[in-house]
This record gives structure tokens, C-alpha cells and sequence, in this order.
């Protein structure tokens, strides 16, 4: 998997991976009407969906050979709203990349710089089941 081609749900919400490599990617998710929450702000889902799958993809470049990925647990602090219009920009290094685990911290921001949310999720690494 390459992380710069992204699967069908990161295409749905329209995130563009602007940099990529085992130690850093780098998106933009740009904030449309069909992301928003009642406020007009980036509803805190899909900023949690945006973090998560940079922190998928992250662990998919990192993995051995024959292994997978899955989220097993993920924490969101909010800080700020991100306006419809605006962009919200996203940051994911890792904090730990074990045997077993992955551990990846994803600092989303505004356009005019101001954090709008942390995340850290850990990621499992687990063998790809045979194919039937």
C-alpha cells in the first residue's frame, strides 16, 4: 500500500497526503458542508477519522513484511473548531514503533496555525491472514 494513493473512506473525506515516510506523514483534509457539525465546524469525527487513518497509513509503511495493522485504541484532545473553508492540516510521527505495537501522535491544525487537536492512537501489528 502506498500511503500517497488513498484507500476509498480517505478519498470520501478528502484527505491529501502531502509528505510520507517511515518517520512523518503530512496531510490536509480541506473542510467542506458534508464534514461539519451543526456549528459549521470540522465535526470532531472526522477529525478523529483524519488522524486515524494517517496513523494507519504510517504503521502500514512501517511494517515487516507479511503483517498488518488495526487501531486499538485512539485519544483526541480538542482544542480549537476548524471552520468550513478552512483546511485542517495534519502532522503524524511516531512515539513508539515496537514488535507488537505502534504508537503514532497526530497534531491536526488550523490554517492560521493554531492547534485544533492532538491524537494518539496504538496500532497493532498482527499477520495477514492467508489468503483462502
Amino acid at each position: 500500500m502506498r500511503p500517497d494513493i488513498p484507500p476509498a473512506f480517505a478519498s470520501t473525506l478528502g484527505i491529501k497526503v502531502i509528505h510520507y515516510s517511515a518517520d512523518r506523514i503530512e496531510a490536509e483534509l480541506p473542510v467542506r458542508p458534508e464534514l461539519a457539525n451543526r456549528n459549521n465546524n470540522l465535526h470532531g469525527g472526522a477529525v478523529m477519522a483524519f488522524a486515524d487513518d494517517l496513523g494507519g497509513a504510517a504503521t502500514i509503511i512501517n511494517l515487516p513484511e507479511g503483517m498488518t495493522t488495526a487501531t486499538i485504541e485512539s485519544k483526541t484532545n480538542f482544542f480549537a473548531s476548524i471552520a468550513v473553508g478552512d483546511v485542517a492540516r495534519a502532522e503524524c510521527v511516531p512515539l513508539h514503533r515496537g514488535r507488537t505495537t505502534m504508537v503514532w501522535q497526530t497534531r491536526i491544525t488550523r490554517g492560521d496555525g493554531k492547534l485544533a487537536a492532538m491524537v494518539t492512537q496504538t496500532q497493532i501489528v498482527i499477520p495477514n491472514k492467508p489468503a483462502k
